[in-house]
C-alpha cells in the first residue's frame, strides 16, 4: 500500500524523546541505575506517511508532575501543495505519552529530577 506501518510511528517519536533529551538536558544520565519509563501511548493518526515523504517529530514537554511528565508529539511532512510557503506542514499523526521516572537498581518510581524540571521549563519559554 505504498505507506508506512502504523508501529513506525511509535519508534519516530521514541527518536523525538531521545532527541529532546540529548537538547534539552544535556547532561549525563545513568540510564541503568535511574531513569525513565513509558507508562503510556496516545497516537493519534491522521494521514498516511509513505516511504518517500521526508518526515519531522516535533516534541514538547506539555506537563511536568511530581513523578511523572507528559510528551506531545507531531509527525508533520512539507505540504504537498507547491503554492504554500515551505514552512507550512502538514500533520500526519499526533501523540502524546507519559513518562515516569524510575530507580531501576531499587524497582520504584522516584521523584523528577529537579534539574529536568528546570531544564524543561526554561526550553518550553
Amino acid at each position: 500500500m505504498r505507506h508506512i506501518n502504523n508501529a513506525n510511528y511509535h519508534t519516530y517519536i521514541e527518536l523525538g524523546r531521545i532527541k529532546y533529551f540529548s537538547d534539552v538536558v544535556k547532561l549525563p544520565v545513568d540510564w541503568v541505575q535511574k531513569g525513565i519509563i513509558l507508562a503510556s501511548v496516545k497516537m493519534d493518526y491522521l494521514k498516511p506517511v509513505f516511504f518517500d515523504d521526508h518526515i519531522e517529530v516535533l516534541t514538547r514537554c506539555s506537563r511536568m508532575g511530581n513523578k511523572s511528565f507528559d510528551f506531545e508529539y507531531l509527525i508533520v511532512r512539507p505540504h504537498p501543495d507547491p503554492l504554500l510557503e515551505e514552512r507550512e506542514k502538514e500533520i500526519c499523526a499526533s501523540a502524546t505519552t507519559v513518562q515516569v521516572c524510575f530507580d531501576y537498581v531499587k524497582n520504584e518510581t522516584i521523584p523528577m529530577p529537579e534539574e529536568w524540571k528546570k531544564l524543561f521549563g526554561e526550553f518550553e519559554k
